[in-house]
């Protein structure tokens, strides 16, 4: 997909790359691991043309940001979203999370509740990981390192996207294997190690003061459930199910996953 007015700025000692498009309320969309910013570009393009300012970093060690090696925690990707949006004079968004970045963003509703207008979490998981996970994540991020990426984004591809989208869809499913193929494996690592020590945010769901939407592609072979506990988790929540749809339902079923954001803003705006 055609990249979309992309500018770059130095955020906590890195140089992020971003898209900043529209004008209005701020829009703030985070991609998910081993994405980057382009998983978003329809939405940009949709949301900017209805009245919205869309902002959509790439993280770091993602796109064209500035990778860090070892480790980087969740905290550190939320430190950097706030310092962007600090940096464009953005005092508060509404944040939308995707998977990995869904932890992203409810880290950044911790650590700096100010920016937060609305969260919209996407496909992720509230819970901290327990002792296997955590060696998991480890281990896959060995393999990055130690396979690269072509071979990772070939093992999780049928975990990103639904069946259904690799049958009728390949275009689709194409896209995210070249996001998945093309990601920095020393910026994937980092970033799955960071993702092995987050916090519990089952707490922060539940003292939520904010609204908050939940979607989950019917097929997602990661949600175990983990949709319907953060809709009973934060109050007022609301819970959108994407039929036809994966672990990715922005590129899977755009329209349906736009028809959900829309009525979600609209709410917010009325």
């Amino acid at each position: 997909m055609p990249d979309v007015s992309p500018a770059t700025a130095r955020i906590n000692g890195v140089t992020m790359t971003y898209t900043d498009r529209g004008e209005g309320p701020v829009l703030l969309l985070l991609h998910g691991h081993a994405y980057d910013r382009s998983m978003w570009t329809r939405q940009v393009e949709v949301f900017a043309s209805r009245g919205w300012r869309v902002i959509a970093p790439d993280l770091r060690g993602f796109g064209g940001s500035e990778v860090t090696e070892g480790i980087v925690y969740t905290e550190e990707f939320a430190d950097d979203v706030a310092a962007l949006l600090e940096h464009l004079a953005v005092d508060r968004a509404v944040v939308v999370g995707f998977s990995m970045s869904g932890q992203i963003a409810m880290e950044l509703l911790h650590r700096h509740p100010g920016r937060v207008r609305a969260l919209v979490v996407n496909d992720t998981v509230p819970e901290a990981e327990d002792a296997a996970g955590r060696r998991r994540r480890h281990v896959a991020a060995d393999a990055m390192l130690a396979g690269g990426m072509e071979a990772y984004g070939r093992n999780v591809l049928g975990r990103m996207v639904a069946e259904s989208t690799v049958e009728t869809r390949p275009g689709v499913a194409a896209e995210v294997l070249a996001m998945l193929q093309n990601a920095p494996a020393k910026g994937a690592a980092a970033a799955m190690r960071g993702r092995a020590e987050r916090r519990d945010f089952t707490e922060l769901l539940r003292s939520a003061r904010i609204p908050v939407l939940v979607v989950v592609g019917a097929d997602d072979a990661f949600d175990g459930g983990a949709g319907q506990r953060m809709a009973e988790l934060a109050p007022g929540a609301e819970l959108v199910v994407v039929d036809g749809a994966g672990h990715t339902p922005n590129l899977e079923q755009p329209a349906a996953f736009d028809d959900a954001l829309e009525n979600f803003l609209h709410r917010l705006e009325a």
